[in-house]
């Protein structure tokens, strides 16, 4: 701890003597003030301020320090400036060239083309389409369902046993039209059942006198004729019962036939090619059930083999019938084949595996061997006035024969670049920043100076980030956006980089910027690591899809780099909260972070504050409600009023009992030493002491300014006018006004002049218990008169509209602390 003091005062003393652009006093590293006036001269003294001899500290010029960040920043981006071949490829060789010396070389660029080529090759790697095999399987089952359903309307077949009838006259008996089955019931009534011989032909002689002649003459045709002979035979064989069944199961299978074709004709009609016929009723149970099985193993062979895209229609039909020959019954082969077609026609289920044929391309990729030049000594490598190729200039460049040098046109034009950015960045700053200081802009300067090196250690994906996460803590959000959006435009001018890994950190470094000037905690810092990770990561797959411009890519691996880019994110945010702190303490820097820390009670200034000064604390504690009011309602930098409010009083611990907030009712020290010049050295000395203790506890130079500038060079009125009635009483004694005036400066900011007012309306306002609030703020607004009469805030940049603003703002936080209570009865009270 001590060696890290002992630096911290070496740097402090080495800034004074050649950097700091500003005095002792100036508000450092933290813009003061929100207003839009320019921030006053720093060298303004009180016209009654007594001045004591001061070294005034060195500074670089500003046009000298534009020059040496352009030089510096130029000769670190500008690497490839500084190396140019001057026999490059599609040069004239100047003369025969030859190779010094037997070597390998290695052709790494034209390696990193051919495997890049390669991973953006076409491969083709096919998968069958599972989601189509169902499809297209469900597909069948639907085309085949309305014939299972027509069949069975049309009952079973044989609907009568084949014994009795044979199959095919079955079918026939089926199909006839009512006219002629009704002929043909009418012949079957003249054929006898089984009775006598003689009887019989008395009933047929009487029958065939009484039948009547038909109307329509049947038209007798071989099948015909075979079905009324097998008609006949039945009837002469069976009894009159077993005949009237026969007759009733034949007309019920017609009945139920002639709805089932009804329906198949309903259903296929306006289809001009359909899978349905008449034949459906024809096959056997046995017949469809294997057509069905057969149909539905040879879909899925054919699906198991795949269907390419583009299959021509004549080798589909032709693989679809190998299929169906031995699997499908003869007679139903022609509905199996067309069946499968329909169901196939157009359809391909051999679909590209991208993510496989990425993997192939990558695995093939990396398995890529170097390019390799294999030269001997002294043999030639480009002859005298040929034209260098790229093979060539890789063997020169290797053998350092390329007669490499400075580009002093492109360098120049690139300086010329930078002196812009830095203009641009420069105008930024005096907008938006105006109290910067020359060390603070050296702070930028080297982390800028960083992303080269970074980038060149292949460490890309944590050198804007880093930058934006240390500047938008540091300075806020536009500084630091300013700065990561120039390195991330003109540093890939001067420099190789990859360009997918460069964007995706300055995407991250932009984010940084933006969010770290919010941050109030570490905690919150690490939490915003992690948002510029995910933002890293997602930029770099986003920009890498955009350079692939391919339909496939490999997941694996881009998910793979695209986490490594996360990480760097990650770990910036990690370098940088490991950083911050010592650069907080080597430059002086205040942020939001830090005085948050530098304001916890528990800090071990305060405690001594809080147990050695109890009333002085207490006093300060009520400062700082009314300063950060003031504040707030300004628009100014809370956090540092609040910590510099906490510090002002910090030297009254050298005499507490010389201050009267902590005499608590006893004697006042003062009225023992009755010298009124000897009173006000003690007053005075709480200044002087504050800073040695503020040193002592290195707290930075922001919130040690409010120390002195808070009492600026105001009058210690009391003993003052003490001092003069004793002047009256005795003409040898002399009083000096600047004897009893603080040391200054003078408030050189708003926010310490907003404490300032605050000291001085507190002691007031605590004073007052019944008075109303025009009361309390005509008494505000008195104090606040002499202050600016006294010319106190002169350079605090305060306006004089904003005292009424500061005055009613301190009035209503006295109302809400001096708010009236309830007057409790007197038996409420406890006894």
């Amino acid at each position: 701890m001590k060696s890290l003091q002992a630096l911290s005062k070496r740097v402090d003393q080495w800034w004074r003597m050649y950097i700091t652009n500003a005095p002792e006093q100036r508000q450092p590293g933290y813009k003061a003030s929100s207003s839009s006036e320019p921030t006053p001269r720093t060298d303004v003294t009180h016209p009654t301020q007594k001045v004591r001899g001061k070294k005034t500290a060195q500074k670089i010029p500003p046009t000298a320090f534009f020059v040496i960040a352009v030089a510096s920043v130029t000769s670190s981006f500008g690497y490839r400036f500084y190396s140019t071949p001057q026999l490059r490829p599609g040069t004239l060789a100047p003369e025969t060239i030859s190779a010094p010396r037997t070597e390998k070389v290695i052709d790494e660029k034209e390696t990193e083309n051919r495997r890049k080529q390669i991973r953006t090759g076409s491969y083709t790697v096919l998968k069958i389409n599972l989601e189509l095999n169902e499809e297209l399987k469900q597909t069948l089952q639907s085309l085949l369902a309305p014939g299972t359903s027509l069949r069975r309307q049309t009952g079973e077949l044989p609907y009568v046993d084949e014994s009795l009838l044979p199959l095919e006259t079955q079918r026939y008996l089926r199909q006839l039209s009512d006219s002629q089955w009704q002929q043909i019931t009418e012949v079957l009534k003249t054929f006898p059942l089984d009775e006598t011989r003689e009887q019989e032909s008395e009933e047929a002689s009487e029958v065939n006198d009484s039948v009547p002649d038909p109307q329509y003459p049947l038209v007798l045709n071989p099948q015909l004729q075979g079905a009324i002979a097998q008609l006949q035979s039945l009837k002469e064989e069976s009894s009159a019962s077993e005949w009237a069944q026969v007759l009733f199961t034949i007309s019920e299978a017609r009945n139920n036939y002639e709805f089932a074709l009804h329906e198949l004709q309903t259903q296929q009609q306006g289809n001009s090619n359909p899978l349905y016929t008449p034949a459906l009723f024809d096959w056997s149970e046995t017949t469809w059930e294997e057509t069905k099985r057969g149909m539905e193993r040879s879909l899925d062979r054919i699906l198991t083999q795949g269907l390419a895209e583009g299959l021509p229609e004549r080798q589909l039909r032709q693989a679809i019938a190998l299929q169906v020959q031995d699997r499908v019954p003869p007679e139903t082969q022609k509905f199996a084949s067309d069946t499968l077609h329909t169901v196939l026609k157009g359809q391909h289920n051999l679909i590209h595996d991208k993510d496989a044929a990425n993997r192939l391309a990558e695995k093939a990729a990396e398995a890529f061997p170097d390019i390799e030049y294999q030269v001997h000594e002294d043999e030639i490598i480009v002859h005298k006035g040929e034209t260098i190729s790229e093979k060539q200039f890789v063997l020169i460049d290797h053998f350092e024969l390329s007669q490499r040098q400075i580009n002093w046109e492109g360098l120049t034009a690139y300086a010329l670049l930078i002196s812009g950015s830095v203009t641009l960045f420069w105008w930024v700053e005096r907008r938006v920043h105006s109290g910067i200081r020359q060390r603070d802009r050296i702070l930028i300067l080297l982390l800028t100076l960083t992303s080269p090196l970074l980038v060149s250690l292949k460490f890309p994906a944590i050198a804007l980030s880093g930058i934006g996460l240390l500047l938008g803590g540091f300075y806020g959000s536009t500084v630091a956006t300013t700065v990561v959006s120039l390195i991330a435009a003109v540093l890939p001018i001067g420099m190789d980089v990859i360009w997918n890994q460069w964007l995706a950190s300055a995407a991250g470094g932009i984010l940084a910027g933006i969010m770290a000037g919010r941050m109030r905690s570490r905690e919150e810092a690490a939490l915003l690591g992690m948002g510029v990770g995910m933002t890293q990561s997602v930029a770099y797959l986003a920009v890498t899809l955009i350079q692939t411009a391919i339909p496939g890519i490999a997941w694996q691996p881009l998910l793979t780099r695209a986490a490594f880019q996360g990480l760097g994110g990650l770990a910036s945010s990690i370098a940088a909260l490991g950083l911050s702190p010592y650069l907080e303490h080597l430059f002086d820097l205040v942020t939001p972070v830090r005085l948050a820390e530098i304001s916890n009670p528990n800090r071990p200034l305060l405690q001594r504050l809080a147990s050695e000064a109890p009333g002085t604390f207490q006093h300060t504690l009520f400062v700082s409600t009314l300063a950060e009011a003031a504040t707030r309602t300004l628009g100014g930098n809370c956090e540092l009023v609040r910590a510099g409010t906490l510090y002002h009083d910090i030297g009254k611990m050298h005499d507490p009992l010389g201050f009267i907030e902590n005499q608590m009712g006893g004697p006042n020290k003062h009225d023992e030493i009755q010298d009124p010049w000897k009173s006000a050295e003690i007053i005075k000395k709480h200044v002087s002491e504050g800073l040695v203790l503020a040193k002592q506890y290195r707290l930075p130079k922001a919130v040690r300014a409010f120390i002195p500038e808070h009492q600026g060079s105001m009058l210690i009125a009391f003993f003052y006018y003490q001092a003069k009635q004793m002047a009256e009483a005795d003409p040898n004694v002399r009083v000096n006004e600047a004897d009893f005036r603080y040391p200054g400066p003078i408030p050189q900011s708003r926010e310490t002049g907003i404490v300032m007012l605050a000291d001085s309306c507190e002691a007031a306002l605590r004073s007052l218990k019944e008075a109303t609030y025009e009361e309390a703020l005509a008494m505000v607004n008195k104090i606040l008169r002499a202050r600016w009469q006294d010319n106190q805030l002169v350079d605090s940049g305060l306006k004089r509209e904003e005292m009424s603003v500061i005055a009613d703002t301190f009035v209503r936080v006295w109302q809400q602390f001096n708010h009236k209570r309830i007057a409790y009865p007197k038996g409420a009270l406890p006894k």
